[in-house]
């Protein structure tokens, strides 16, 4: 691990803990006591508030924020990647937002880091059936975050078609498709639907309680994939 990406976990690690020994935070990192008091007497002379106290241990003031955008190479690939997939696989307002993010990343960024960004070589490639495969996908993230039901016509594997109310839990994606977890109203059961055999989607006014017992873990725990 390189330094600077060691002294960044560092201050992760007394971000998320209200205290933690030398000895603990030096097993984290994997270095011995002497490197992390090494680090931890660079970064407090960098300005960074670390306070140590004997017998308690080391810990961050509170409200402090790194500077942002402290990335390394391998990180900077993720975001990339991550990007271009919802670019190509989300719905559009995702698309734009996501792109719009890593402009202002990407602006951010030291010259070495920016070349990262235009030059990771990972894609994920559009073809003709991917704007149908994420149709509608917009409504149904507004759904599941204003715990909204949704209304569809549906039309199955096998062409049955029909109209569902549902309770949308969560969206997921699986590579070359997208499904949505729910509980239907019309079986009284966990179903999974796939947004590209949806019709007439609309976000009803009706509201769900999130917390009544019938969520997305009891859905993972029962519901077969659709085909």
């Amino acid at each position: 691990m390189r330094r600077a990406d060691r002294l960044f976990q560092l201050v992760q690690l007394l971000r998320l803990r209200r205290s933690a020994t030398g000895r603990e935070l030096a097993e984290v990192l994997g270095v011995s006591l002497r490197t992390l008091y090494r680090d931890i007497r660079d970064l407090e002379y960098s300005g960074v508030p670390i306070r140590g106290e004997a017998g308690v241990g080391y810990r961050l003031d509170r409200g402090y924020e790194l500077p942002p955008l402290t990335f390394s190479q391998a990180e900077l690939e993720g975001l990339v990647l991550g990007a271009r997939m919802v670019s190509t696989w989300a719905d559009s307002e995702l698309a734009e937002a996501v792109r719009s993010a890593m402009i202002k990343v990407e602006a951010a960024l030291p010259e070495g880091l920016r070349r990262v960004v235009l030059e990771t070589a990972l894609y994920a490639p559009d073809f003709p059936r991917t704007q149908e495969m994420s149709r509608d996908v917009d409504l149904m993230r507004r759904a599941i975050a204003e715990h909204r039901l949704l209304a569809f016509e549906y039309t199955s594997a096998d062409g049955q078609q029909t109209r569902r109310d549902v309770r949308p839990l969560a969206l997921h994606f699986w590579g070359n498709r997208w499904t949505l977890a729910s509980w239907c109203e019309l079986r009284r059961d966990y179903r999974s639907f796939r947004p590209d055999r949806m019709r007439e989607v609309r976000v009803l006014e009706r509201r769900f309680d999130p917390a009544d017992g019938i969520d997305l873990a009891h859905f993972l725990a029962r519901v077969e994939l659709p085909d």
